[in-house]
């Protein structure tokens, strides 16, 4: 999922405030079961997001306009890793689970 891989997708359609991508952060951080210390956005020239070891969430400013779905999966993935720091089997069964319902039949 890395920045350059988004395209083909009119992004203005899909494009929201941050106030609804922080409601969105909340949405899920209570689905999965974890409580982040910080959710902060930010522009960010090389990833999506971070997480740091001290449960701080920062988001690119450019998810806002991205599509729903791929927002979805970058949210999920970063809240996952207060519940598992890596990229493990472990993590990406739980990816998986948590993003089946999100994805369009393209995937």
């Amino acid at each position: 999922m890395n920045k350059a891989s988004v395209t083909g997708v009119n992004l203005l359609e899909e494009a929201v405030q941050a106030a609804v991508f922080k409601a969105e952060v909340e949405a899920w951080a209570r689905r999965i079961g974890v409580d982040p210390k910080e959710v902060r956005l930010r522009s960010m020239k090389r990833k999506w997001a971070i997480c740091s070891s001290s449960e701080r969430l920062t988001f690119d400013t450019g998810l806002l306009r991205q599509p729903a779905a791929f927002r979805a999966e970058a949210i999920v993935h970063e809240l996952l890793h207060l519940k598992v720091p890596n990229h493990g089997r472990l993590f990406r069964s739980l990816l998986l689970s948590y993003l089946a319902g999100q994805r369009g039949p393209s995937h």
